[in-house]
């Protein structure tokens, strides 16, 4: 259930929810398959298990939205389309003109919808109202903003915000590589990426490689900035940091090093013990990232 990458939000001072509360609200959203001429929802999932839509611990909360798209590609709905234009030319002896295309376009998609495929997809949400961080298990802000504006549905309102920081994770990260170190908990990994300034800016990037050599100074000399660097934070957590302030490819060191075996005796055992400490290395991680660049903007 570790969360790989994180879009990371503020949470207003004062906002509180209570589990209970919380789960009565989702409820009345939940995820229903797609029907008729939908090509998509979105709703609420338990975020582990089939049971509740709120799972908590102490004072932390997960959240779980949910998709179901249908896949219904474009090339078969245009070559049926082409097809039934071709015996509608035959029949009144003229080809069709752009309102009968689409027309048969839209009548096409309309028979071809309910034998669609449909795939579901799963976004979760971690909420902390006491340290009032709101991060999103998403790869894209795309993705996480489609989970806030389902919740500001459903709750009526979200005070959020991104989080912002004295230095861009840009300056930063440019900073790091131009010493050879990064800051305080945090070292180089092996995996960046510089790129030029202006449009048609080059882009250099380097996996599997020392990035304290000196021809990643000369292409920062030159005029290129760092993008996104690889971090070890605490030899516990590996990470990519990126611009903008962005955290993907997170894994949990020890995790690997000890394996997948559990000794717990039931899943909601393990949720428990996997959720506090994701929830309490998280929150180390954020503090020490956001002192790194230079604190939280006021």
């Amino acid at each position: 259930m570790w969360f790989k990458n994180l879009q990371i939000y503020r949470l207003a001072a004062g906002w509180a929810m209570t589990p209970g509360g919380l789960e009565a609200v989702l409820a009345k959203q939940p995820l229903m398959p797609c029907s008729g001429l939908s090509l998509q929802t979105r709703g609420w999932v338990p975020p582990v298990g089939e049971a509740q839509l709120v799972a908590s611990q102490g004072k932390h909360l997960l959240i779980a939205m949910g998709s179901e798209s249908k896949i219904l590609p474009a090339s078969v709905v245009n070559q049926e389309a082409l097809e039934r234009a071709a015996e509608l030319e035959q029949k009144q002896g003229y080809k069709p003109g752009r309102k009968q295309l689409r027309d048969l376009k839209e009548r096409v998609t309309a028979e071809l919808l309910p034998r669609a495929f449909a795939k579901r997809s799963r976004t979760s949400a971690w909420i902390d109202p006491v340290g009032r961080w709101l991060v999103v298990d998403a790869s894209s802000a795309n993705r996480a903003e489609e989970l806030l504006e389902q919740l500001r549905n459903s709750l009526g309102e979200l005070p959020v915000t991104r989080l912002e920081t004295e230095m861009s994770p840009q300056g930063a990260m440019t900073q790091w590589l131009t010493l050879g170190k990064a800051t305080r908990d945090f070292a180089l990994d092996s995996e960046c990426e510089l790129k030029g300034t202006g449009e048609d800016g080059a882009t250099v990037r380097y996996l599997r490689h020392d990035l304290s050599v000196k021809e990643i100074r000369e292409h920062i000399s030159g005029g290129k900035l760092a993008t996104r660097v690889g971090l070890v934070w605490r030899e516990r957590l590996s990470l990519l940091l990126q611009e903008p302030f962005q955290v993907k490819r997170l894994k949990f060191l020890e995790m690997d090093k000890n394996g997948d075996e559990s000794s717990f005796a039931t899943p909601e055992q393990q949720f428990e013990a996997d959720f506090t400490l994701m929830t309490g290395t998280l929150t180390q991680l954020l503090a020490d990232l956001v002192e790194a660049l230079g604190g939280e903007k006021a």
